[in-house]
């Protein structure tokens, strides 16, 4: 009998299942559905052959073995910083004044041709002590001594030893008078009678008032070096008591007035004028004349070159007919002037003559002036229209030697005692100005070299560092010269030079939160796997070494 039955009800055909068949149907997706409710076994990897393990391993240790002994070598050997090695402890011996005491002896010769030579010997004694009690400033050290040219002329300059500062010229008279001559560096001093001290005397009025004599003829001198050393970072112990208030001011605008100390200077004469003459000048007979003899005696401190130039039709920068204060500082028409700031590497020293018919104001109003000094520049001078289209040198001569004038100004030369006096004073105070700054320049260096510790030395700033101490020795050992002067300017220049290293100079603006920003991206992508991959051979290695353990 079949399963399935077919009912025609009405034309309606319907198809009918036997029990059992729906029974199979249902116990048959029954099965089907507990079989896929099962859980599925994950399959397993087949484990791996030693000789791919060993593979691996060999891998990872070369690639560290790469990092460790190629690349970190070559790393180490392209960024380190080399640091020459400096003499720290000199250095700073140096600008702490213990390396080099600066006493600039000045020599002193008496020069006495009416006494006796126990006599002389006998005042130049006493006068010593005296001199060695009451100085205040260890700086200077006046060292008296007799005269070898007793017999000589004293006025004459050219009978002058050049290594004594002063001469001494004692003569007879009423009273006790002195004055320095105004063309030799001669102190005259007159000596009234029975005031010449015995060969026992242990003390004279007159030895007295023949030191506080030498004390007033250097007292210039000794007021510049104590504001030299109060101003520098040298504590030495030999400065003076201290000067007044008003000196102190004085002595900074007469130093920020000055040049720069330098072997050469380029001075370089213009004329100009705001119309079409003079178109001439006869300036180089008047520098030959008025200012060659005094850059002659400036020889063994400064050379000199020279330079003239005319420029017409120039306007200066401002136009009024008497000049006021306010009016100087404006008058130079740097646009349109050439006046170049230097030649050669030299400084320049501007002179500049202008042609006009313009004054300037005095303050009080009772005369005109024709010419000022414009710090570490130069100087104008205003110079009226000539009936000609030429400039002699008759009228060049006030305005040479008002440049002279200004030019020793701009120099830094004392004021007082005769010109060789005041260039020999000028060599002392130049000498203690180079020996101070190299020191400090060497004390800076020091200190940046041992606050900055990732900075580099090179070699050439040791180099310089060496050359500007062994100068510095040498000018130290021979203080109040002009051989200790060119040391003291060596030395200034290599220690400067030293200092401001262009390599070095660099550095200092090389925060150290660079490195991190270069380093990052590399370790990143690069160290991650390495560190990565070495941890996984450590487990692998571990795990492997307990499952022998297990076996075992």
């Amino acid at each position: 009998m079949s399963s399935v039955s077919q009912n025609r009800h009405d034309g309606i055909a319907t198809e009918t299942k036997s029990p059992a068949a729906i029974d199979t149907a249902v116990n048959g997706s029954s099965s089907t559905n507990d079989h896929k409710s099962l859980p599925l076994k994950r399959k397993e990897p087949p484990p791996e052959k030693p000789a791919d393990i060993q593979r691996r391993s060999y891998i990872v240790a070369s690639f560290w073995f790469i990092v460790l002994f190629l690349g970190l070598p070559i790393w180490w050997k392209t960024t380190t910083i080399y640091r020459a090695d400096l003499p720290l402890n000199q250095m700073m011996d140096w600008a702490d004044g213990r390396a080099c005491d600066p006493v600039f002896p000045i020599k002193v010769a008496v020069d006495a041709p009416t006494l006796q030579q126990h006599e002389i010997e006998s005042l130049v004694r006493i006068t010593q002590q005296t001199l060695d009690t009451t100085n205040d400033f260890k700086g200077h050290r006046i060292q008296l001594e007799v005269s070898r040219s007793a017999s000589e002329d004293h006025t004459n300059g050219l009978a002058h030893d050049s290594s004594t500062a002063l001469t001494i010229y004692l003569s007879p008279g009423d009273v006790a008078t002195s004055s320095l001559d105004s063309r030799s560096p001669v102190l005259e001093i007159t000596y009234p009678p029975n005031s010449i001290p015995t060969p026992d005397a242990a003390s004279s009025g007159f030895a007295t008032y023949l030191a506080t004599q030498l004390r007033d003829a250097f007292a210039e001198e000794r007021d510049v070096m104590s504001y030299l050393l109060a101003t520098s970072s040298m504590p030495f112990e030999q400065r003076a008591l201290g000067n007044p208030q008003g000196l102190t001011d004085t002595l900074s605008k007469r130093m920020t007035r000055s040049l720069k100390y330098s072997r050469t200077y380029h001075l370089t004469f213009s004329l100009f004028t705001s119309g079409p003459v003079p178109s001439s000048w006869d300036i180089e007979s008047a520098i030959e004349e008025y200012m060659k003899p005094i850059l002659d005696m400036l020889g063994p401190i400064h050379n000199f070159t020279i330079d003239t130039q005319v420029q017409l039709y120039a306007s200066p920068g401002v136009q009024s007919q008497v000049l006021s204060k306010e009016d100087l500082s404006s008058f130079i028409n740097a646009a349109e002037w050439p006046l170049s700031p230097s030649i050669g590497g030299a400084p320049t020293v501007n002179f500049v003559v202008f042609i006009g018919n313009q004054t300037i104001g005095a303050a009080s109003e009772t005369g005109t002036s024709h010419s000022w000094l414009i710090p570490q520049w130069g100087s104008v001078y205003l110079l009226p229209p000539p009936s000609t289209d030429y400039v002699p040198s008759e009228l060049l001569k006030q305005p040479v030697l008002t440049f002279t004038s200004h030019l020793l100004s701009l120099l830094g030369t004392p004021q007082s005692g005769s010109l060789p006096m005041r260039l020999s004073t000028l060599t002392r105070i130049r000498s203690a100005d180079l020996l101070l700054r190299a020191s400090s320049s060497l004390g800076s260096l020091a200190r940046l070299s041992l606050a900055l510790p990732s900075i580099s030395i090179p070699s050439s700033v040791a180099d310089g560092v060496a050359k500007s101490m062994h100068h510095l020795q040498l000018a130290c050992s021979n203080l109040g010269g002009s051989d200790g002067l060119e040391h003291a300017r060596i030395a200034d220049v290599e220690a400067e030079r030293a200092f401001f290293e262009k390599s070095m100079v660099g550095q200092l603006y090389f925060p150290e939160e660079h490195k991190i920003a270069v380093y990052l991206p590399l370790l990143g992508p690069v160290g991650v796997p390495l560190l990565i991959g070495l941890l996984n051979q450590i487990k692998a290695w571990k795990k492997a070494r307990k499952e022998k353990t297990k076996e075992a």
